[in-house]
């Protein structure tokens, strides 16, 4: 089941909904909990696509795909996590806006998980009953600004830095997912996750034992090969298979 966010060209009021057939049909109530349906459906086209959720908040993972061919020599012994602020989600088809002091930034096209109730200390068979669905991210960073020692925050924390959507797909076959990345049309990034060096139950997992994670709570599973610098004027599309498409151009 596909769900969504949306709002008519003619309003500014932003509802939830679920695709079926290219129509996005309306519902109340709280998707990941209690809802149901308005009577309302619209034509997919008549609508522009907000981000499919607003997050509690944004956790991310690094360096977290195996380069073709290589064995990495160390796994799931101690993963690299960041915090990226609520404030940088922006939805499909709105504008990335650079930092004025800076002509380009990373792209980093991502399964994002969306957990859909209380986890804490799970084990790794059990993490994903805790998942609602998944959703398309692109982790945008100016590596620009990390610190020497490893730092990364102020390269992740701009606004529009993290576009996500189109919609949140719950039956999601993990194991079948392909993430891809085009930039101006140009194939980047195309890997299945298969690749990932901790999985996504392994990332849940990890960070249940430290932490709450809560409904609402997003976590970026880490960027493939090809993850390449975009610039003003630039289109990046990223995929995965099984949720859509997610386009966001940088602005001019």
């Amino acid at each position: 089941m596909k769900f969504a966010r949306f709002s008519l060209h003619s309003e500014q009021v932003v509802r939830s909904g679920i695709l079926q057939n290219n129509q996005l049909y309306e519902i109340s109530g709280d998707m990941m909990n209690e809802w149901g349906y308005t009577g309302q459906v619209y034509e997919e086209r008549e609508v522009k696509l907000a981000a499919p959720l607003c997050p509690n908040q944004i956790i991310g993972i690094g360096l977290n795909y195996v380069p073709p061919g290589e064995t990495p020599e160390w796994q799931q012994t101690m993963p690299v996590f960041f915090f990226k602020p609520v404030s940088s989600v922006i939805g499909p088809n709105d504008e990335i806006v650079l930092p004025k002091d800076l002509t380009e930034a990373k792209f980093e096209a991502e399964i994002a998980v969306v957990i859909g109730k209380a986890a804490f200390q799970v084990e790794p068979e059990d993490a994903l009953n805790y998942v609602f669905g998944y959703t398309v991210g692109n982790d945008l960073t100016a590596p620009h600004y990390f610190h020497p020692n490893g730092h990364w925050t102020l390269g992740k924390v701009s606004p529009t830095f993290t576009p996500l959507g189109p919609f949140i797909e719950t039956e999601l076959a993990l194991h079948e997912a392909v993430v891809r990345s085009g930039l101006n049309e140009k194939r980047k990034q195309d890997s299945p996750t298969s690749l990932m060096i901790v999985s996504i139950p392994h990332i849940i997992s990890y960070l249940s034992q430290l932490m709450l994670l809560q409904p609402g709570d997003v976590l970026l599973s880490g960027a493939p090969a090809g993850a390449d610098f975009l610039r003003r004027g630039d289109t990046i599309e990223c995929s995965v298979e099984g949720i859509g498409k997610l386009r966001n151009r940088v602005r001019n």
